[in-house]
């Protein structure tokens, strides 16, 4: 054997085995973690080792005037839980959003915010918390807020534009789908076929409402249509005061259907079409401020290292299943465009 080829072969042990050390520590952690909620020593010990959300907005301006960029992108959803050891897997950050626009408040240098909207939207309760932070920002500052649509800004991207006192999108934008949906499956006729039989043990027939292995009844359906029917009213409620129309003129238009950034100008979602370069000189005329800032977003080398090692990790059985289910749908209202072309 050649020493070049003797060379190689060691340092592919090397790595075989600091992938192994490392692939064991992480199962480890992401064990503990799993096991017990509370253990805020392990959770205190990976934000050291890859930061949050406050790390991720040390170097915003106290001394010079700036307008905050404020980026929804992704599916607007709770932060992530166990994802958190390894990195988010989705780009929104419902906390340190929150965080963000509460730290916007108190900061006298702060001139406005630019929400950067490319979501199709996603869950009710959090673009709700995150629609009310920014109102509470225009209360007590008194400050301006502008919003702009990249790529898609659907449904629950709506919903947060509706606090911008001027919306633009690009004129590629997909926007609109106006509306909720609480989704869930009834697999009560493959189970049949497969044998399996769901058991509860229920205080009252409606408790069990939604599982996947019984059909929904016509009460159970009448149930869950109430709550549509409810964030529904109250999202066209919010866009009818966000866009200056009548709640009549918005239920036209929210039938959930999607819409042309020109279609969007011309039923009066949206004040107008910009490029990125256009919007962003609009908001420097109007502001006078020059400076925009944005949260750091480079992912932090240990968040990377452990999320490819994450990503590697064989799903047990049940993952599988639970990530099925959750896919297929777990009965949470949402404010969520369903993607189209797949």
């Amino acid at each position: 054997m050649s020493k070049k080829q003797t060379n190689g072969l060691i340092v592919a042990a090397v790595i075989f085995v600091i992938v192994g050390v490392i692939s064991v520590i992480s199962n480890a952690l992401s064990s503990k973690v799993s096991k017990n909620s509370g253990a805020t020593d392990i959770e205190a010990m990976m934000e050291s080792l890859y930061g949050t959300g406050n790390q991720a907005l040390m170097d915003m301006p106290t001394t010079e005037d700036f307008i905050a960029v404020v980026p929804i992108e992704g599916t607007i959803q709770a932060s992530a839980g166990e994802s958190s050891l390894y990195g988010a897997t989705d780009t929104y950050n419902h906390d340190m959003l929150m965080e963000y626009v509460n730290l916007l408040i108190k900061n006298d240098s702060n001139k406005g915010i630019i929400l950067r909207l490319n979501t199709p939207g996603g869950t009710v309760y959090e673009a709700d918390e995150l629609y009310l932070k920014l109102m509470e920002y225009k209360e007590k500052t008194g400050r301006p807020i502008w919003a702009y649509m990249e790529s898609q800004c659907c449904s629950g991207g709506v919903y947060l534009a509706a606090a911008a006192g001027e919306q633009y999108a690009n004129r590629i934008t997909t926007t609109g789908s106006i509306g909720v949906i609480m989704s869930t499956y009834d697999m009560s006729g493959l189970y049949e076929k497969l044998g399996i039989k769901e058991v509860n043990i229920v205080s009252s027939k409606n408790k069990d409402m939604g599982t996947a292995a019984k059909p929904m009844t016509s009460e159970q359906k009448a149930i869950y249509q109430s709550f549509v029917d409810e964030y529904y009213n109250r999202f066209v409620e919010i866009v009818a005061t966000g866009r200056n129309m009548s709640v009549d003129e918005v239920k036209a238009l929210a039938d959930g259907r999607i819409y042309t950034a020109t279609q969007a100008v011309e039923n009066g979602l949206i004040d107008g079409i910009k490029s990125s370069e256009e919007f962003d000189a609009y908001v420097k005329e109007q502001s006078g401020v020059d400076k925009f800032y944005k949260p750091a977003s480079t992912p932090n080398p240990w968040s990377e290292l452990f999320g490819m090692v994450s990503e590697t990790k064989e799903k047990s059985e049940s993952e599988v299943l639970v990530e099925l289910m959750n896919n297929l749908g777990s009965g949470v209202p949402m404010y969520y465009a369903e993607p189209y072309g797949k």
